[in-house]
């Protein structure tokens, strides 16, 4: 590990694509392992050695401190090591309005995400017709606050103002889980409109393409 290197423990196609763009667009310089549960050929068993709990993103800082939940990574980059409005507002009021959507994604999406994954988990007994039932109001909650986070985040060029930072790297990512972008495209096209230019933008478009190819 280079003395000034990060190194981000990720999966194609999972959250670790969130922190990857910000440390592209960062200008940070960093190492990318593949490691995940789903993934027998990756490095799962030396993320193990530095997150027991096996979760992607995360992230190894240069002087050897370990970070994990996405945002609070994002959280970190911005405020602790990018260039002052790089990934976070440099003005403290909006700064706290991109730090309230950064929780407020985990809270309120991620956490319905894992219900449809894993629905087995949150049902004693739990048959087939008890697990499709809880997905199909899962994800009915999940749009729903895709849908207030559009209206309450919305309205701009990008979440972050002219340019995009950590909230909109983290939106874009988690809206391409469970349907979220197809329903987005239909019930909320101008905040479709807005992720989409963030997955097209020069510096974050070849991360994203790299995870998803579309």
């Amino acid at each position: 590990m280079a003395a000034n290197e990060y190194v981000l423990y990720g999966a194609k196609g999972s959250g670790s694509a969130s922190v990857e763009a910000a440390l592209h667009l960062a200008g940070l310089p960093h190492r990318i392992v593949e490691a995940a549960q789903w993934l027998p050929e990756s490095a799962y068993g030396e993320l193990l050695k530095v997150n027991p709990l096996g979760q992607v993103p995360t992230l190894v800082l240069p002087d050897g401190q370990v970070l994990t939940e996405s945002a609070a990574i994002l959280i970190h980059l911005g405020t602790a090591i990018a260039a002052p409005g790089v990934l976070m507002p440099a003005d403290a009021a909006q700064r706290a309005r991109i730090l309230r959507g950064l929780v407020f994604i985990p809270a309120n999406c991620y956490s319905a995400i894992t219900i449809l994954d894993y629905p087995e988990r949150f049902l004693e007994p739990a048959d087939d017709a008890m697990k499709e039932a809880l997905r199909t109001g899962t994800r009915k909650r999940l749009h729903l606050h895709w849908e207030m986070f559009a209206d309450q985040f919305g309205g701009g060029t990008f979440l972050h103002g002219d340019a995009p930072g950590a909230l909109d790297l983290f939106a874009a990512v988690a809206s391409r889980w469970s349907g979220t972008r197809k329903h987005l495209e239909e019930r909320h096209p101008a905040f479709h409109a807005l992720v989409q230019r963030i997955d097209a933008h020069p510096q974050l478009a070849p991360v994203f393409k790299r995870h998803w190819d579309n």
